[in-house]
């Protein structure tokens, strides 16, 4: 079984030595540079390298740079998906995010963990699972999510919220674990 594989099936794999794994993320920093040093002026070329990075896109998205991630290929956004600066996805799993989301500064979006036994780590052995955000979604700025999270439809999360675990649709939810606070209706 190649890493890859391991890493679809929520595995333990070789993030860090296995070439093929290293050859895809080298291709995707290659994008991101070219991406990440167009002119505000050139959205075409900015829309063009993003198709070419992510692995689904809708026709309409913005990504204002800088812009991060590991391979590009497993993201998935929908249509009208804006994301401010300092966006970083860590998609070693699928990142589905439905249409009409909202992403402000500096949210990281981590698909990957790393095992608490130290001689695992060492190994440079990784895990990764996806994480969903749904439809009407706005994220607010300096949030984390983890792996394995999904976020239901027309969420809101707090600026400065750490989700730890899923958050179901038509909530607020905000802090340190993240929580739902209340409904929205």
């Amino acid at each position: 079984m190649t890493e890859k594989e391991k890493c679809c099936l929520g595995q333990l794999y070789d993030a860090n030595y296995d070439p093929e794994i290293l050859a895809d993320r080298e291709r995707a920093k290659e994008l991101l540079y070219d991406y990440n040093r167009l002119r505000p002026s050139e959205q075409a070329g900015r829309m063009e390298l993003l198709k070419k990075l992510l692995g689904k896109t809708g026709e309409n998205l913005i990504i204002e740079p800088p812009f991060a991630c590991d391979y590009g290929y497993n993201i998935e956004v929908g249509e009208n998906f804006y994301a401010n600066v300092n966006l970083v996805i860590l998609d070693g799993a699928k990142v589905r995010i439905g249409d009409n989301a909202f992403i402000a500064p500096n949210v990281g979006i981590y698909t990957a963990g790393h095992p608490l036994d130290a001689s695992d780590r060492n190994k440079g052995l990784e895990y990764a699972y996806p994480i969903t955000i749904g439809d009407n979604v706005w994220i607010g700025a300096g949030v984390i999510i983890l792996p394995g999270v999904t976020i239901g439809d027309n969420v809101v999360i707090g600026a400065g919220s750490v989700v730890t675990k899923d958050i179901p649709a038509y909530s607020l939810a905000v802090g340190n674990p993240c929580r739902v606070i209340r409904k929205i209706g």
